[in-house]
């Protein structure tokens, strides 16, 4: 399948509350969480991963996850929420809050195609798991819950290396089979490069014609914006990023993860390079800037977005010099070439 032309608009999805948030050591707020989570709405943003029902013993950043959920704006918008669940004690826990009106339109299921990162990171084998979120799904289902059923580490995973292709088919029909609606593509560990996601991608849309795929890949080596471009050049609709391209740690006990190489990509780079592409996100670019910056001051630490520091692309004259000119970097030689 070869490359497609733009599309007019993708749908984006917004990480930093969940993935972005789940392995920084300080603890944000609940109200911290809230103001950037309407912010976010305020922004336009058509769908936000709010949090995970992960154990909090083991992951105390979302112990607050009920309480999200309950404070969370409801009414004059049109945002969607994910949750991201790890198992079936975290399904029964939203199911509560489900049955109580303040549930999620979405949730994320996750299984590492390498096996070895997934019985590392979620302590379950593929038959394991597999079994476990074929529970959940129906109960989902059930529910009127949307399904994201996220495939990880398909281009590499930092433990086995390189993953053989049949072990990501095995899991996207998986997933299609017991009735996800879309299939999130992990790049987990951050090793994806635009020729491989052209190459995997290609493979995937021939061989699961009818599937909804979205694109999520880690900033890790600087690639993610560069990757998400590629993705949907071959027909993807769903992107996926985090404000300041923070997050992305999985637990995989690899050195370089020890070490803080890590990173979703960057939100405010992706949709502002997309709108200057053409690409409609319906997302207010200066609202999300304002929201890059203010994500910086809520975790105390710089973040790595470019375009809240350079701003958005100025395609008219300065007013004062309409052009090259002393002052702005030009030479006034204009005999070289």
């Amino acid at each position: 399948m070869g490359d497609s032309p733009l599309p007019d608009s993708i749908t984006f999805g917004e990480c930093w509350c969940r993935d972005g948030l789940q392995s920084i050591a300080t603890i944000v707020p609940a109200e911290k969480k809230l103001e950037m989570l309407h912010g976010m709405i305020d922004a336009g943003i058509p769908e936000i991963e709010v949090t995970s029902f992960s154990n909090p013993k083991l992951l105390p950043q979302f112990g607050d996850a009920v309480d999200l959920l309950k404070g969370i704006r409801r009414d004059g918008h049109n945002t969607k929420f994910r949750i991201l669940m790890p198992n079936m004690r975290g399904w029964e826990r939203l199911e509560q809050c489900i049955d109580q009106g303040y549930g999620a339109d979405k949730i994320i299921l996750m299984i590492s195609s390498s096996e070895a990162h997934n019985t590392k990171n979620f302590r379950a084998t593929h038959e394991e798991a597999m079994a476990q979120h074929a529970a959940i799904m129906k109960r989902a289902h059930a529910k009127g819950v949307e399904i994201i059923g996220c495939v990880g580490t398909v281009y590499g995973c930092a433990i086995m290396g390189d993953v053989p292709q049949s072990e990501v088919d095995k899991l996207v029909h998986f997933y299609h089979e017991e009735g996800a609606q879309v299939m999130m593509l992990g790049d987990t560990t951050g090793q994806a490069n635009p020729v491989q996601v052209k190459q995997i991608l290609g493979h995937l849309l021939g061989t699961f014609p009818e599937t909804d795929f979205l694109a999520h890949f880690h900033d890790t080596r600087g690639t993610g914006v560069a990757n998400s471009m590629a993705a949907i050049e071959m027909g993807l609709r769903w992107v996926d990023g985090s404000l300041g391209a923070i997050g992305g740690q999985p637990n995989t006990g690899a050195a370089l993860y020890h070490l803080g190489y890590k990173g979703n990509t960057c939100s405010e780079d992706l949709i502002a390079m997309f709108e200057e592409c053409g690409v409609k996100t319906g997302i207010d670019v200066d609202k999300l800037l304002a929201l890059g910056r203010r994500a910086e001051e809520v975790v105390g630490f710089p973040m790595r977005a470019n375009v809240i520091h350079a701003g958005r692309v100025d395609h008219t004259p300065s007013d004062a010099e309409k052009g090259f000119g002393p002052g702005v970097g030009a030479s006034t030689d204009t005999s070289q070439s």
